[in-house]
């Protein structure tokens, strides 16, 4: 098996590359009978998953901002992947305001075309450079987020990349209803990838990562078990009321959890939305929920005077 080496934001020393041993792959969040490896969502799909979600989300709120702090598509030639292009195509168009960010300046540019492909009067895509980790709380400070507005942020980093400080700006932004979170853990070379940091400067990119120095204790533990202690953190350290993960396969690999996603939400209503956009998705034939019978309608009130659009 090859080797690729990890060198974004100087993490020069972690090799992306996958155990020999089986992950295990069967995923169940605490009260739902859900098992992924029955119907299992692809790498292919995770953007899809994101795009089903807010647009059942949506069909309720009939507004929304959507933030996505590493946006530009790690596979270039493939825009159909990326999950703001989908979120933006998303029908009906209730979510009004956008900001895209990326570092890299190819990012930038690739955003700038989609941003083109899509702009159209009464949208507001905003696309910010830069390190996320420092241009969030220009996000956050912009006077487009109250506290009614429902908010959804995509944190699709590769491995390190986003601080959990940065997590923790997002959460606290609103004093009622926590912005929603779709947080990317890269389960599948988590453990090569800690195995290998070595610098003192790459260990306190892994510390700024996690939060907190006891870091070096996810290594080797079991993928499921691994991914509740990483959902935990949503609501023990940032008073989340929901925090479940979500594992994305990779079909190449013999169905090998390459992420979890863990979704975090402070509203009842969300984790069976988004177990009904995952099973959707992953091609398990699921009956159009009656939304609109939601207790979702009863606080996002259309035509509040703090939302977006």
């Amino acid at each position: 098996m090859g080797r690729t080496t990890q060198e974004k934001d100087g993490v020069e020393e972690c090799p992306l590359i996958f155990p020999e041993e089986e992950i295990p792959v069967i995923e169940t969040p605490r009260d739902k009978n859900f098992a992924s490896i029955t119907h299992p969502l692809w790498t292919e799909e995770k953007a899809l998953l994101i795009q089903e979600y807010i647009r059942l989300f949506t069909l309720v709120t009939k507004h929304g901002t959507y933030i996505d702090g590493f946006a530009a598509p790690q596979r270039r030639d493939r825009m159909d992947l990326c999950s703001a292009n989908l979120v933006l195509k998303t029908e009906p168009k209730w979510i009004r305001d956008f900001w895209l960010c990326d570092n890299a300046a190819e990012g930038v540019r690739l955003l700038e075309e989609i941003k083109r492909q899509h702009d159209e009067k009464g949208r507001t895509i905003n696309i910010v450079p830069g390190d996320f980790n420092k241009t969030v709380y220009d996000v956050l400070s912009s006077g487009a987020i109250g506290e009614k507005t429902a908010t959804f942020a995509l944190l699709d980093q590769r491995t390190f990349e986003c601080a959990w400080s940065t997590v923790k700006a997002l959460a606290n932004h609103k004093s009622q209803t926590k912005i929603e979170l779709f947080y990317f853990f890269a389960t599948g070379w988590i453990d090569r990838s800690i195995g290998a940091v070595r610098r003192p400067e790459t260990k306190a990119i892994v510390e700024r990562w996690w939060g907190r120095s006891d870091w070096p204790k996810l290594q080797g533990m079991d993928g499921v078990h691994r991914a509740h202690l990483v959902a935990d953190k949503f609501t023990n350290e940032l008073g989340y009321a929901y925090a479940y993960p979500y594992a994305i396969h990779n079909k190449a690999m013999g169905r090998r959890t390459m992420y979890h996603m863990i979704h975090a939400t402070d509203h009842p209503d969300a984790p069976d939305l988004m177990r009904r956009a995952y099973r959707k998705i992953a091609g398990c034939s699921e009956i159009e929920p009656q939304i609109q019978q939601l207790d979702l309608a009863e606080y996002w009130a259309v035509g509040n005077e703090d939302a977006v659009g």
